[in-house]
């Protein structure tokens, strides 16, 4: 049975509202040569592979439902489980249903610590117990474990090869019938960089993603990749289930403060006077509220709110969901400041333009000029500032979790892996792959969302267009 949490319809709201956007951009040349310059960089094609992959696995965590039971109800009727699943759970079964005792090290075939075991003579010893799942499959760990995951390893080369040859050839037939030519001429037209879209970064950024893809996706049905937690749940599966908190935060977050930041920002510096006033004094009331207090009172109110109305909320993954969704709107109203102040700027500015100044002249009534000539010519510094933004947003999260007023502690964050990961820093040997797992995932996403946001800068700011 299908379950459409709020945050759910707000991403696809957005993929809608992003859709749509692109359409209106490829319909008017002043939005279609800038992002043109952007298809044609090396940069900017590999980081939209890698963050492709990233809103894959976001938007599959993002299609929730309640699971069928087996059996049937008193008068026949199919019943569901409470609990609520995603797409994302649904492919990372063995992932989430190969649950150990505590922790693990990555690859390892023993828990991280001893325990006192009972040997089938009846003696008792201190050792490390055998992991349920992790490499179960070995008779011998000690030497076998080293050839099984190299094997293993060579399997998901070969397979990750296969998919990537096959998207490969389709991504070449639809370019080859586009341009009427051949298979081989276009695949050595791409190969040999002579397109104007970077095709072999593309198709390179693209082998490294599958083959990495598949040679997890092997050695995960064997071994805990990453390791296990403190409760022996997968890292790997904590990890990819983070993907879904960061993105809602990184972009949802924008979708609630970008009305905002340019209602106000464009009103601010073309209508002047009073309503400038106004606005100024605004945000600059706003700015000067410590972020994390406010935030912290927020996320209080809210969860006395929640406690006082348990059954309001029909689970765990709903009330969590909703502290999500209170954390954007929080988020979202103290960050539309800079950009409204930047919009501000640039309208006091346009305002005074020999285009903006004939069109009043002529009665052109002002919420028309706004949305003809002011709107229009701002649109460059809204995408610089949200590509820019989104990476802050992303670590903030983290920041928040970590002195606990992000998410909510049920749900999968990087914040709240690192959060657990630093209270076992101080044990003996070190529990690093919790830690490791979330740094590695969140760095990957914020480098190449600041690459992103460097091309995109480049090719929409004016004064770089010609450089």
């Amino acid at each position: 049975m299908p379950v459409v949490l709020i945050t759910d319809a707000l991403i696809f709201l957005l993929l809608v509202l992003a859709v749509g956007f692109g359409v209106y951009a490829a319909r008017h040349a002043h939005l279609r040569e800038p992002w043109g310059r952007v298809l044609r960089s090396r940069i900017g094609v590999a980081a939209l592979v890698i963050l492709g992959f990233y809103v894959v696995v976001g938007l599959l965590d993002s299609l929730h439902f309640n699971p069928r039971l087996g059996e049937k109800g008193a008068q026949g009727e199919t019943l569901y489980s409470p609990q609520v699943l995603s797409v994302l759970d649904l492919v990372l079964t063995p992932l989430r249903e190969r649950q150990e005792k505590t922790y693990s090290a990555p690859f390892a075939t023993h828990l991280f610590a001893k325990e006192t075991i009972e040997l089938p003579n009846g003696t008792v010893v201190r050792d490390y117990p055998r992991l349920t799942y992790g490499g179960s499959h070995l008779r011998d760990p000690q030497t076998e474990r080293l050839p099984d995951i190299l094997l293993t390893s060579l399997r998901g080369l070969g397979w990750g090869l296969l998919l990537w040859l096959a998207v490969a050839m389709l991504i070449v037939w639809a370019f080859a019938r586009r341009r009427g030519e051949g298979l081989r001429p276009t695949f050595d037209a791409m190969l040999a960089g002579g397109t104007a879209v970077p095709w072999r970064t593309l198709l390179l950024t693209l082998a490294l993603l599958l083959i990495l893809g598949a040679i997890a996706a092997e050695l995960s049905l064997k071994y805990h990749i990453l390791g296990t937690d403190k409760v022996g749940e997968d890292v790997l599966y904590q990890t990819l289930k983070s993907i879904r908190t960061g993105l809602v935060i990184g972009t949802l977050t924008t979708l609630i403060m970008l009305p905002a930041a340019i209602l106000l920002g464009i009103m601010a510096g073309y209508f002047g006077g009073l309503a400038d006033d106004i606005i100024q004094y605004l945000y600059t009331t706003l700015n000067s509220i410590p972020g994390v207090l406010l935030i912290a009172a927020a996320i209080l109110m809210l969860q006395i709110y929640m406690a006082n109305n348990e059954e309001a909320f029909a689970s765990l993954v709903e009330r969590a969901d909703l502290r999500l969704l209170f954390l954007c709107i929080i988020l979202g109203v103290t960050s539309w400041t800079g950009l409204c102040r930047l919009l501000r700027g640039e309208s006091l500015k346009l305002r005074e333009a020999d285009y903006v100044q004939a069109a009043t002249a002529l009665g052109v009534g002002r919420f028309t000029v706004i949305g003809r000539h002011i709107l229009p010519n701002v649109l460059h510094i809204v995408l610089i500032t949200l590509v820019l933004d989104f990476s802050g947003l992303v670590l903030a999260e983290a920041v928040l979790s970590y002195i606990n007023i992000g998410v909510d502690p049920t749900m999968n964050s990087w914040g709240n892996m690192i959060n657990s990961a630093r209270l076992e820093l101080a044990r003996e040997p070190v529990v690093w792959w919790s830690l490791a797992a979330a740094f590695l995932f969140m760095f990957t996403l914020v480098l190449f969302a600041n690459l992103f946001a460097d091309v995109v800068r480049d090719a929409f700011d004016p004064r770089l267009r010609g450089s």
